[in-house]
């Protein structure tokens, strides 16, 4: 009773895509033409107004890290003390004992 449950499955779908019939297919671009026209083995042609957009973020970029690393060095450098090279041991540093030969 199952298979026939599962063939009468099987037909009802199969009716369902032929009564469908063919659907039309549409090309969606989200604003109309791309800014920038791809071309086969080509550099793309860059516009000024794409030269200066670029120019102003990658400015903006560079004052934000530069103004943060000089305002808020720890967010670079880190929230701990640096220690003091001259109180480490020579245990600490690997440098084995005098006498020992």
């Amino acid at each position: 009773m199952a298979s026939f449950g599962r063939a009468l499955g099987v037909l009802r779908t199969g009716s369902q895509l032929l009564r469908r019939g063919t659907q039309r297919i549409t090309i969606r671009n989200g604003s109309g033409t791309p800014t920038i026209v791809p071309r086969y083995r080509q550099f793309p042609i860059i516009s000024k107004k794409h030269i200066l957009e670029s120019e102003l973020l990658s400015g903006a970029m560079w004052f934000w890290i530069l103004w943060h690393s000089w305002h808020d060095p720890d967010m670079v450098f880190g929230h701990f003390p640096w220690p003091e090279a001259s109180e480490w041991t020579d245990e600490e540093l690997g440098i084995p004992p005098d006498d020992e030969e």
